[in-house]
């Protein structure tokens, strides 16, 4: 079980979200966190929105006032499914690094993009910014970044496949006066069972699993008694 002391301190994937679809609510409590905390921060309630990385509606459900219309893009098409329709929603089932999407939006215009716990998956995280400048004023995010498990890569010597923290800044602000915010999530665990089940299942440990040596070798050397999620929120003030 997961204890519910949670600090928070300021400082493809498609294949594992789609496998744990129907009981992602239950591995996902910092996705949870951070989705309702970037419809919170918003300093206006957009009537047009993209949505990059639905997933199964965890930033929809936030959502508390009317919109006009709502893309959402996922390249799960598991979580697609789950995600809430309507007739002013719009669920396409994107690859949001590949020229299909790109095709997709490039005539759209939206007052606002929202994305949580999903950029950082990107192989070309400014080209994606940049299309999405010619389509929006705004844009608000929350990404993963390279530090989350840091205790994990230390012990096991290998290397995040996600993006930095710099890297991450960069990109935006090619394009984007940006604000940035970064925070240091500690999940408590139990038990040491509990803790490596969440990794598995959580969506955030990557598409390359680790040799059964390197895992003996967390199993045995990771004495914490928490999981390390860095997060970093990105408000997007004005173009350049």
């Amino acid at each position: 079980m997961l204890k519910s002391k949670l600090q928070r301190e300021k400082l493809q994937v498609k294949n594992q979200f789609s496998k744990y679809a129907n009981e992602y609510k239950t591995h996902n409590i910092i996705q949870q966190i951070v989705a309702k905390s970037l419809v919170r921060e918003l300093k206006s309630k957009p009537k047009r929105i993209l949505e990059l990385g639905c997933g199964s509606g965890q930033v929809f459900s936030n959502i508390f006032w009317e919109i006009e219309f709502y893309k959402a893009i996922d390249a799960s098409s598991s979580m697609c499914e789950l995600h809430p329709k309507a007739k002013n929603i719009e669920v396409k089932c994107l690859n949001f690094d590949s020229e299909e999407f790109f095709n997709e939006i490039k005539n759209d215009s939206y007052d606002m993009v929202l994305s949580s716990s999903a950029l950082q998956w990107s192989s070309d995280l400014s080209k994606i910014i940049e299309s999405l400048s010619k389509i929006t004023k705004e844009i608000n995010t929350v990404l993963f970044t390279s530090n989350t498990f840091k205790t994990i890569q230390k012990i096991t010597n290998t290397k995040s496949p996600i993006l930095d923290e710099d890297s991450i800044k960069n990109s935006f602000s090619k394009y984007f006066d940006c604000e940035f915010e970064t925070i240091l999530y500690k999940l408590e665990f139990d038990n040491k069972k509990d803790l490596f089940d969440y990794i598995k299942k959580s969506g955030v440990s990557g598409e390359k699993s680790l040799s059964y040596s390197d895992s003996k070798k967390l199993y045995k050397e990771y004495d914490l008694n928490y999981l390390e999620f860095e997060v970093i929120f990105v408000k997007t003030i004005s173009k350049l």
